[in-house]
């Protein structure tokens, strides 16, 4: 019996990449190998985020097992040193079944915990604590600048935006770690030898009209209700979940401070800087192949 394989289909949003892993592993199917899909992407892990995310409705799943989707609450922590042993062991046992795993996303971190040897510096919580009482008192820009000046390595890859990476940052220091769990390692070795990586690409132009139809498609089908009934179970207490793209302006806008066209506007700019990070993550691992989305894409399904 052949050893079963690990699959990762990667790139920016927008391009695609549920629809070409139901297609492969449809194809998969076809050839006499059973195949499941793992979620990579960080805020379709969260129960109730469906239309900002883009999330698959299980009706449109054509029957293939799904993982990883809608298993932390909004006010939930869904950090990637939480993500990697779940994920691992969710592709431990399909492989058992003698299935092959899909993993698909395009949160650059959390595959790359998954698809390379990864290791997480420890976490001391009354750290943690003292710097977000910290953060709350002075504000984010004193404790950037404490990173830039004690790993000015580090601070130039986090965004300066993301207060959570920083405090993260600054935790791993204090202990007397290595920043490293905030980029992929210089020279990735994989965690599963049989492991295939494919890249959606979408030429530039058209990925820009895509983004930017699909925020304005997002708020015709709800996405300010759905935030609205987030808001209710906790969503602004979540760490992760309330800063993800699309729902901080929803919140803004139920708020009254930005309008509908404003939020529009803003989520529409934020996705589309988010697409060009995770074209540049991705085009650092090694063994991952190009494919262009979709027609090449399924061409090449039976490659």
């Amino acid at each position: 019996m052949t050893e079963p394989r690990l699959w990762a289909v990667v790139g920016a949003t927008g391009t695609g990449k549920s629809d070409l892993a139901l297609d492969l592993a449809e194809a998969l199917r076809a050839s006499g190998n059973p195949a499941e899909i793992v979620n990579a992407d960080a805020m379709q892990l969260y129960r109730g985020m469906d239309i900002g995310t883009a999330k698959l409705p299980v009706s449109e799943r054509r029957g293939i097992p799904h993982h990883l989707f809608d298993v932390r609450e909004v006010d939930e922590e869904a950090a990637v040193a939480w993500y990697q042993p779940v994920a691992r062991a969710a592709i431990a046992e399909i492989h058992g079944r003698g299935a092959d795993a899909i993993l698909v996303g395009g949160s650059g971190l959390y595959v790359s915990s998954v698809v390379y040897e990864f290791h997480f510096p420890p976490r001391d919580p009354e750290v943690r604590e003292r710097l977000e009482r910290e953060l709350a008192s002075v504000g984010p820009a004193v404790l950037l600048d404490r990173l830039r000046v004690q790993d000015p390595e580090a601070a130039a890859r986090v965004d300066p935006r993301n207060s959570r990476r920083v405090i993260r940052a600054l935790e791993v220091l204090e202990q007397g770690g290595s920043t490293h769990g905030a980029a992929l390692p210089e020279t990735p070795k994989l965690w599963y030898p049989r492991t295939r990586l494919i890249g959606l690409r979408v030429d530039r132009a058209e990925l820009v009209e895509r983004l930017d139809l699909r925020v304005e498609q997002m708020w015709e089908a709800g996405l300010v209700d759905e935030v609205a009934d987030l808001r209710r179970n906790g969503l602004e207490r979540g760490i992760t979940a309330s800063r993800a793209i699309g729902y901080a302006q929803a919140l803004g806008q139920l708020d009254g401070v930005l309008s509908e066209a404003e939020a529009i506007a803003q989520t529409q700019a934020l996705t589309r800087r988010y697409a060009r990070r995770q074209v540049s993550w991705f085009k650092r691992y090694p063994e991952l192949e190009w494919w262009d989305a979709p027609a090449e894409a399924r061409r090449l399904l039976g490659a």
